[in-house]
């Protein structure tokens, strides 16, 4: 299942839920030499005797799938058999394809590589915060894939001592990823997990940042979540099941050897639910978070008492989402109770039950709370008025309030990382299309906003002032109106020669907003214009909107994409001989749609990691968090829902005709969107099309999800997609 953002946390802990497959551990590709033979049981034939390149042809095997008196035939159903050698066989012949037809664009791809990374600096710092004694901070040097975590004690003249330097420990790992790096009160422990493999399975291991060595106990199979009570000898940890749904909690004492031994504090048994920790803001309470995508649960301890059994904020209810912090003797609570688009309330936490609820920050129909920050003397909130953010900063004593303005047409700001309780100051993260991730400390006593950094583009051909950037509003045929947000180079002619990239993604309430991209500006100064479409299934215009784009509403969000697209067209900026699309994931679901529903409008679409095979993964319950996505796609096993999600699902309504140019990715070790759905879907892809259009399959064996670790390593993926667009158009410079 595609990444899943569940809003139930509104920006303060935004959740990831994920839908994964059950697979064999551990499985290791096959090699190339081992798949010979195999291949010979295919009709591939990577070059013909004619040096004509043909497309891998992949065998059918008749099987049916029956259900609610419908029978559906799949015959790449054996595609999901990870072990057989006939799979691996097809995708590395695939990916020989690939490389094959894209090997004219070798040296374009490399100089959009060098490109791309020659605008980023390679030695770079972070912004440090404050908290509790320590400046914390992260760097790049020169040639490094990995961060180095670093910090200095009361004062950033202090001398540096590093904590972590990922690149020594991803040496020999061909993926390697840290999560969730947290330092024990009396910051003398670092906690931090490791994964490996790209499948989210992260193993904990503990430092001593005094000697600078590790701990003997490591704990394995966990989401590498960890949080320190205040005795610098409890954490708290979540482990996983076998489909990956995090759902136990589990206390570590760190003078204990033996994790076999870790006292089970919480096991969340409905399998609609997953879980996630946090420390509040004021270091006095502990969180154990229970989430679906229609509900939530919030369970607290003293952080000084951790051995003491956790309390219910709010006992769950369906349908009600609440998020909690707290402040001095109170909880302020986040919550959609009485007000689709959320308010906030406040509650002794001594009550904290609903019905002791007060509201501290009324209802407004129009406008979207997405975020608090608290603070000792301020409360910080972050708010969203037709697509646009507002934050807004109430004093607790005066109860008189600020504005943080922003002056561009279309950007995005919220409110960032800034655990210090007691400071006067919020750090706010602030970007558009044309101005470069920007970091603010905005001082809550004065009002005051301060530059602190602004991201550096090297290669001295930058200027803000050659870009434009604007929101565009194009007309759905029920007359809703589709917010785009769109960049090109200043000069441009409305007369339809301009190529042009459209992105959207439109599911689980996750908003994309407008944002700086580096890597971008190679398609903009060829002349690109780039459009993401605020499709219905976010929440760029309020709760209703992602409402709007869900269950029996799902197809809005495929045609209020090609409404966007047309506008594009209609209004010259662009045209379908040079129109592309890009989406991943739930937004590969949306490629797949649009491809069977417009395919003529589009020269080329790109589906990465795409979720296209809705009906037969949703109808899977042996995996658990199949019962948790029926919020968001519907239960197939309720006719009206099948039915629907038949109509739309990519794999089961591929065609006989004419599709555009398409790039479709993933990773053999995704644990969101299996490997198997856009390998199944080229395989139905290239037996139904009737045009000779390009059709590439680029599956990475030893990425997941997310694609490669590394920041240049990831840099090769985007010169990839861009070159695949410009050797489309014909343009190989």
């Amino acid at each position: 299942m595609p990444f899943n953002p569940s809003y139930t946390n509104f920006g303060k802990l935004l959740k990831f839920n994920f839908h994964p497959v059950i697979i064999s551990p551990q499985t290791k590709p096959m090699k190339m030499k081992d798949c010979k033979k195999v291949v010979l049981l295919f009709a591939i034939g990577i070059l013909c005797s004619c040096g004509r390149v043909n497309p891998p042809i992949a065998e059918k095997i008749q099987h049916q799938l029956v259900n609610l008196g419908d029978t559906r035939n799949d015959p790449y159903f054996w595609m999901n058999e990870r072990d057989n050698p006939k799979v691996l066989a097809n995708l590395h012949a695939e990916n020989e394809y690939t490389e094959v037809v894209m090997k004219p664009t070798k040296n374009l791809q490399e100089k959009l590589f060098n490109e791309i990374k020659g605008r980023i600096k390679e030695d770079d710092m972070s912004v440090p915060y404050f908290y509790n004694d320590y400046y914390y901070y992260t760097k790049y040097e020169k040639d490094q894939e990995y961060p180095i975590y670093c910090r200095k004690e009361s004062s950033l003249g202090a001398k540096e001592e590093v904590i972590l330097n990922v690149n020594q420990l991803a040496k020999g790992h061909s993926f390697f990823d840290v999560s969730d790096l947290s330092v024990s009160i009396n910051n003398q422990i670092l906690a931090y997990g490791v994964d490996t493999l790209s499948r989210r399975k992260y193993t904990i291991y503990f430092k001593n940042l005094d000697s600078g060595k590790l701990l003997s106990t490591k704990i394995a199979n966990t989401t590498g979540e960890i949080i320190w009570a205040n005795d610098n000898n409890t954490i708290f940890y979540s482990t996983k099941d076998e489909s990956l749904r995090p759902c136990k909690i589990f206390e570590h004492k760190i003078t204990s050897v033996d994790e076999k031994r870790d006292k089970l504090v919480f096991f969340e048994k409905d399998s609609a639910y997953d879980l996630s920790l946090f420390k509040s803001k004021s270091d006095n309470y502990l969180y154990i978070v229970s989430t679906s995508t229609l509900s939530s649960e919030y369970q607290y301890v003293n952080a000084n008492t951790p051995d003491a059994p956790f309390i219910t904020v709010q006992p769950r209810k369906k349908g009600l989402l609440y998020s909690v912090e707290d402040c001095g003797n109170k909880f302020y609570i986040v919550t959609n109770f009485k007000a689709q688009n959320f308010r906030l309330m406040e509650t002794p936490i001594s009550k904290s039950h609903m019905e002791n609820w007060k509201e501290f920050i009324p209802y407004r129909p129009d406008i979207l709370l997405e975020n608090i920050d608290i603070f000792k003397d301020y409360l910080v909130i972050q708010e969203r008025n037709q697509g646009l953010t507002n934050i807004r900063i109430i004093n607790w004593e005066t109860k008189k309030e600020k504005r943080v303005d922003f002056k561009e047409e279309t950007y995005s700001a919220y409110i960032s990382y800034t655990p210090d309780f007691n400071s006067n100051k919020v750090r706010i993260q602030y970007t558009s299309l044309t101005t470069p991730n920007s970091v603010y400390d905005y001082n809550m006593d004065t009002g005051e906003k301060i530059l602190l950094k602004q991201q550096e583009i090297l290669g001295g051909k930058f200027k803000l002032e050659n870009y434009e950037a604007k929101r565009l509003w194009a007309k759905a045929s029920d007359g809703t109106m589709i917010p785009m947000s769109i960049v090109y180079r200043k000069g441009i002619k409305l007369d339809g020669s301009n190529p042009a990239l459209i992105y959207g993604y439109g599911s689980y309430g996750n908003t994309i907003d407008p944002y700086f991209s580096s890597a971008r500006l190679s398609l903009l100064d060829r002349g690109f214009v780039f459009a993401i479409a605020h499709v219905r299934g976010g929440q760029f215009l309020g709760r209703q909107w992602y409402e709007d784009g869900k269950l029996l509403h799902k197809k809005n969000t495929f045609t209020d994409f090609i409404t966007c697209s047309k506008y594009l067209i209609q209004q010259g900026y662009t045209s379908s001989d040079k129109l592309f699309a890009e989406g991943g994931s739930a937004g590969g679901l949306l490629m797949g749609a649009i491809a069977n529903i417009e395919p003529n409008i589009y020269k080329g679409i790109i589906a990465e990691v795409p979720f296209v095979d809705v009906v037969t993964t949703m109808l899977d319950e042996s995996i658990p968090l199949t019962t948790g996505e029926f919020d968001e796609w519907g239960n197939p096993k309720i006719k009206e829902y099948y039915d629907y999600m038949k109509s739309y699902s990519p794999y089961d309504n591929v065609e006989r005709k004419a599709y555009p140019n398409m790039l479709v990715t993933s990773g053999y070790y995704d644990s969101q969107v299996q490997y198997f759905e856009p390998e199944k879907w080229v395989a139905k892809l290239r037996d139904m099309k009737t045009d000779n259009n390009l059709l590439l399959f680029k599956i990475d064996m030893e990425a997941g999800h997310g694609g490669a670790s590394g920041r240049f390593k990831s840099l090769h993926e985007i010169a990839f997609n861009y070159a695949f667009m410009l050797h489309v158009l014909g343009r190989n410079n």
